[in-house]
């Protein structure tokens, strides 16, 4: 072997200055003591982390970066994109109008509780910090109308909700952040089942690493992702990686923007970087797709940032994640100055443009009327093709992951299947809190996906026959509507707070209210947009916007 390189050190993560807005949230709870040496220590109350985390899990369920509304304001104004893109755009910007309001949050699966923590060697906590931030996390989703979505395991097959949305995610690092020694600095995420959901790992080899063998890579797995996390998506990809598990949290950090002020280009010391020049490749991939902002066109995503790592020369690692259109994350500090937090947008109405519903095409929405019955119902859409642009009005049944599998075991025991679901279209979907005075709480599709091994026998039992949802499904259930004569309508993933404010009329259990959103509900609703993705004939608008050709390279 040769002889050993000299020694050198640079952080796998090197990031630049902090270009951060940040308001004072408050300056109790910290002061600056004199140790030895004549070194500074800054201490900190429990209190502090506590308030701090409360009021960031507040902001990041209303709340968004100013960067990400002008992207969706860039949509709209951009003459290549879709009718469709449009639409959901400007649903999108309407939505966080109405969450900016602090009642309703912008999505209704409100997320597990992500922190982030680099505590500075000279500062100085009670060693109970993980405690008080999860205080904090409790104070928030107790107290705002957010959801409860943690299941804590009783036994290996039994779960309950734990009823706060705790546990939280929390991890600390002593580090000095930026170089300094006196101060602690944060990541806020709430990361939602949806984009958690299509985080990926992929143990790959160093003969992916050449320009046409990747991008044909990237085409591939990217397609795969669909719609079901809401996009346009923030992708992050990264290659390379000291483990897997690294990997995978570099690219979790990249979407949320952590890592933009990583270093372009590489060295001996082994830091990891920035590839822009593959970052704007992979974008123009992405706008040839198909895709788009969920029901056809450009914007499949926002933006791209790829990650190049060192790695094990037995091991390539490529991690994929999404942050989505509910682009929830904040970046706090605690000083000498006091609790500091990112300042998120709070008038995004300024963002929303000047045009009205004729300017989306909207005289091509056929008005769906869900209060006939249900074989009327198939018959008007099936005059249209998919893609077509629905608005329903009238009643709907609300029905999810528990509620489906309690349904399949009364259909094992030879029960029938419950008429509401023979009469009406079902919603995949839970509620957040209702909030006083209110129909509804945010109340948004969840992934259609996960309910795909169910309609095949819930349709030949004659029900399901109209499903409402996010997402693209599976080959069986394009065969089963087309054997049943049923049809999957798309809804726009992502603004669950319009949703509850402006088409939600009316909310009411009808079984399993012992399982809390899990629960079946009926609702009314009133102009709900929706999309036919899969209709009785055998169509699936995805079937071809996900098939990869595997003919491009890098130029």
């Amino acid at each position: 072997m040769s002889s050993a390189a000299a020694f050198s050190y640079a952080p796998l993560l090197p990031t630049g200055p902090d270009q951060t807005e940040y308001r004072l949230v408050t300056d109790e709870g910290v002061d600056v003591v004199h140790g030895p040496g004549g070194r500074r220590f800054l201490t900190v109350e429990p209190a502090a982390l506590t308030a701090l985390t409360a009021e960031a899990m507040h902001d990041i369920a209303h709340f968004l970066r100013p960067a990400h509304l002008a992207q969706l304001r860039s949509i709209i104004d951009d003459p290549a994109a879709s009718p469709n893109d449009r639409f959901v755009a400007l649903d999108l910007l309407r939505n966080a109008n109405i969450a900016a309001g602090g009642v309703l949050p912008m999505c209704q699966d409100t997320g597990t509780a992500i922190v982030m923590g680099k505590r500075g060697r000279h500062v100085l906590t009670d060693g109970s910090d993980a405690e008080a931030i999860s205080r904090g996390v409790y104070q928030a989703y107790t107290r705002l109308n957010l959801r409860y979505s943690q299941l804590a395991p009783l036994t290996m097959w039994d779960e309950r909700n734990t009823g706060s949305n705790l546990p939280a995610q929390v991890e600390l690092y002593a580090e000095d952040p930026d170089g300094h020694p006196d101060a602690y600095k944060f990541l806020f995420m709430a990361k939602g089942g949806g984009s958690a959901n299509k985080s990926y790992l992929y143990q790959e080899t160093k003969a992916l690493l050449n320009p046409t063998r990747m991008m044909q890579f990237l085409e591939e797995k990217l397609r795969l992702i669909g719609t079901s996390a809401c996009p346009p998506y923030h992708l992050a990809i990264v290659i390379g990686g000291t483990s897997a598990e690294y990997a995978l949290k570099t690219a979790k950090y990249a979407s949320a923007k952590y890592l933009d002020a990583l270093p372009t280009s590489g060295s001996m010391t082994a830091h990891g970087f920035r590839d822009l020049e593959l970052e704007a490749e992979v974008l123009e991939l992405t706008r040839n797709f198909g895709i788009g902002a969920q029901f056809g066109g450009r914007y499949f995503c926002h933006d791209v940032r790829v990650v190049r790592l060192p790695r094990h020369g037995a091991s390539c690692p490529v991690a994929i994640a999404v942050s989505c259109s509910a682009d929830r994350q904040a970046i706090a500090k605690i000083t000498p100055s006091g609790v500091w937090l990112e300042r998120l947008e709070t008038d995004p109405a300024r963002y929303l443009p000047d045009v009205t519903d004729e300017t989306l095409d909207a005289s091509d929405v056929v008005r769906v009327d869900l209060n006939r019955p249900m074989d009327e119902i198939r018959a008007e859409l099936s005059k249209y093709p998919v893609k077509t642009r629905l608005s329903l009005t009238g009643p709907l049944v609300v029905a999810r992951d528990i509620a489906h599998a309690k349904i399949a075991e009364r259909l094992d025991a030879g029960e029938p299947m419950p008429q509401y679901l023979r009469d009406h279209a079902v919603y995949y979907a839970g509620p957040a809190k209702t909030p006083e005075g209110y129909a509804s709480g945010s109340f948004g599709p969840t992934t259609a996906g996960r309910m795909d091994a169910y309609v095949a026998k819930f349709q030949a039992a004659g029900g399901s026959q109209v499903m409402l949802a996010k997402g693209n499904r599976s080959a069986q259930v394009t065969r089963s509507c087309q054997q049943h004569g049923g049809f999957y309508l798309g809804s726009i993933g992502g603004p669950a707070a319009r949703l509850a404010q402006d088409c939600i009329k009316h909310v009411e259990v009808l079984e399993y209210a012992e399982l809390g959103m899990e629960a079946v509900w009926k609702i009314e609703v009133e102009d709900f947009p929706a999309f036919i993705v899969v209709d009785d004939k055998g169509n699936d608008f995805f079937a071809e916007v996900t098939k990869p050709v595997l003919t491009v390279g890098r130029r």
